[in-house]
């Protein structure tokens, strides 16, 4: 809570109405004196932040998706000066990976301005079959949402383990011919994996064993997005 007492009350009333809620089970989910549950109620419908269902009861209302929706992507804004650090660091270009589905979208990246690199543009739809990003962004998912892609996939159930454990991805040539990659979790503030970091580049550069070299600078690029 936050100590502004009218603030706090009307975010458990909007909390309580995700699902639906009449009045009575306002007052029930919240333990708010009914006067003032139906009081805060009508307020944030007049604001839009509730609309009343054909039911009428009290739901989520379209304001609060156009506020969401106006507001800046935290993590997409702090990861461009990361990407270029990391870059920097490395000598190799950056990426920042979410997951859709079975795929994994480039929704970020610094590239090196010369040399042998691996380019992937932002907006590239890559599988989740194969290299460090998918590793990452499948190795905390319950066995459930992993086991239908595990027989596609070039990396087994022991490597996403292994990958738990240290807290960091690397592959060889697993998503294209010459590539390695090292890659980190990006987790928010409950500690859910929710996107992944990586460095990518020729094998030739960055060998057979590309973590032993650059797991720890992916890994605090990675803590430092963490939890925004």
């Amino acid at each position: 809570m936050s100590g502004v007492g009218v603030l706090d009350k009307a975010v458990v009333i909007l909390a309580a109405c995700v699902d639906g809620a009449s009045l009575a089970e306002l007052v029930d989910r919240t333990k708010l004196p009914r006067a003032t549950a139906h009081r805060l109620a009508q307020a944030l419908e007049i604001h839009r932040m509730l609309v009343r269902d054909t039911q009428g009861r009290w739901r989520p209302g379209p304001r609060l998706g156009e506020l969401a929706n106006a507001a800046p992507d935290v993590l997409l804004t702090a990861a461009e000066p990361l990407l270029s650090a990391l870059r920097d660091a490395t000598g190799e270009s950056a990426q920042l990976y979410l997951r859709r589905a079975d795929e994994r979208i480039c929704v970020a990246a610094a590239e090196r301005a010369s040399g042998l690199r691996d380019t992937v543009p932002v907006g590239s739809v890559l599988p989740m079959t194969a290299g460090s990003a998918a590793q990452i962004l499948l190795a905390w998912e319950p066995p459930e949402a992993v086991m239908p892609l595990l027989p596609r996939c070039k990396f087994t159930g022991r490597t996403l383990a292994e990958v738990r454990r240290r807290g960091w991805a690397q592959s060889v040539a697993e998503r294209e011919a010459g590539v390695a990659s090292v890659s980190a979790p990006i987790r928010d503030r409950t500690g859910r994996v929710i996107a992944a970091i990586s460095i990518s580049g020729p094998i030739e550069r960055l060998g057979r064993r590309p973590g032993d070299r650059h797991a720890m600078a992916v890994v605090r690029a990675g803590q430092r997005l963490s939890g925004l």
